[in-house]
């Protein structure tokens, strides 16, 4: 078992020190999916230098010294963005030690900033990375509810080209806990989870008024931690995303009023009946990031779970994200965007659900999410259509970093892909 770990170890670090420094790069001959105003355009190049789109068309021309990607009769798109994952903080999850991505108890709640514990060396970005996941919303709590708090903390954005600037935005969203998941933490009933979220606001908002006092003891005490009241404020003040997990159509009505009340940004997770509500979410302006395989209930929050959930919301004008929350497989996102098409969503909504509508959501599409000059130079080269199950990544660009086309998976793979001949050494001394 030593020497194993001494190899996978072994293996990491070669793989991180072997990313291709940023350099000038040409993606030639492909079908551009651009997802920007150029549209769809064929037979493209996109120019590449120093991790940014400096060009991209169907007449670029392309510096003698670039590193050139042949990508004629292949599909060229922007990296795919996972809205709702746990990259980093979580390895194994039924190994404690290997899991960062909540806390049990009640000393912190809305101050706790996932990105502390980001590990950008996990096996399971190498995984992802290499069928086309370039960035990820590494959300707090995002697959269990912490105990004794409705607030998870706060969400990152990253991107899994490793080691280096990896951290695209801290404090990206706040993630609460309304619903079913908000009941069970909050006292037994939906009821406590909306007060615990409407007093802890409150509280950040007198907090916001009267801190002078309170640091002099000349006011009233909080219930909520410092820490906390400040992770609040720019929530309050329309800054920071409040990413709310809620289920049922009723409870997402009680969510789209706090907007309402409270002046806030935000975006639901989950959804599972919110094509229920759907024309209230578009006139609210109002995000859902969902799973498009849910057709069955769950629970009776759920009641009303339908694979028509994602084009009845694009349909009445909602923003949505794909993403089932996992992060072992979150590189089948592809395929539940397939299977949306497949139920009714039109095929670029479904593209910009995995692309651009992630970034719009957490307020990075300015840089990411589309191929346009002066945008992050995050970018796929698949083999034919990207949401189709027989297509696949041939090459991965992030930060305008060539992606090499490996993990710890493709490495067991070709160690043990024929037992007949000796083994090859798993570390070296």
């Amino acid at each position: 078992m030593k020497r194993f770990m001494q190899w996978m170890s072994f293996s990491c670090l070669v793989l991180c020190a072997n990313l291709s420094v940023a350099q000038t790069i040409a993606v030639t001959g492909g079908k551009l999916l651009t997802q920007g105003g150029a549209g769809v355009i064929e037979n493209g190049t996109v120019l590449m230098r120093d991790g940014r789109i400096v060009a991209v068309g169907q007449h670029v021309q392309v510096p003698a010294d670039a590193l050139i990607i042949d990508a004629t009769g292949k599909i060229v798109t922007p990296g795919l963005f996972d809205a709702y994952s746990e990259f980093g903080v979580t390895e194994v999850s039924g190994v404690d030690a290997t899991v960062d991505a909540g806390q049990s108890g009640e000393r912190f709640s809305a101050s706790f900033d996932v990105s502390y514990a980001i590990n950008p060396r996990s096996t399971l970005i190498g995984v992802n990375r290499i069928e086309g996941i370039t960035r990820a919303a590494v959300v707090p709590g995002a697959s269990w509810a912490m105990p004794g708090s409705i607030f998870s903390g706060q969400a990152a954005v990253i991107d899994l080209a490793g080691p280096g600037k990896w951290l695209t935005r801290s404090a990206a969203a706040m993630f609460v806990h309304l619903g079913e998941s908000g009941s069970g933490l909050s006292g037994g009933s939906r009821v406590n989870a909306m007060l615990v979220l409407r007093d802890g606001l409150e509280e950040a908002r007198d907090y916001a008024g009267h801190s002078h006092n309170w640091e002099q003891g000349a006011h009233r005490e909080f219930t909520l931690k410092r820490k906390d009241l400040d992770a609040l404020q720019p929530v309050l003040r329309g800054e920071t995303l409040l990413l709310v997990a809620v289920e049922r159509a009723s409870d997402i009505t009680q969510a789209l009023q706090l907007k309402k009340d409270f002046g806030l940004k935000l975006a639901i997770v989950g959804g599972a009946e919110a094509w229920v509500v759907a024309a209230d979410l578009a006139a609210a302006n109002v995000p859902v990031i969902l799973d498009p395989q849910r057709n069955l209930p769950s629970g009776f929050d759920s009641l009303g779970s339908t694979l028509e959930n994602a084009a009845r919301l694009q349909k009445a004008g909602v923003l949505i994200a794909i993403s089932d929350g996992g992060t072992y497989n979150a590189r089948n996102i592809t395929q539940y965007a397939g299977l949306a098409v497949a139920n009714g969503l039109p095929y670029e909504a479904a593209l910009r659900a995995i692309t651009l509508n992630p970034a719009r959501i957490y307020g990075v599409n300015t840089d990411l999410g589309s191929l346009e000059v002066g945008k992050a130079a995050d970018l796929v080269v698949w083999s034919g259509d990207p949401l189709e199950l027989t297509s696949f990544a041939d090459q991965v660009i992030i930060r305008g970093k060539n992606i090499p086309m490996v993990s710890r998976a493709t490495r067991l793979r070709d160690r043990y892909m024929n037992l007949d001949e000796p083994m090859p050494l798993g570390y070296k001394k």
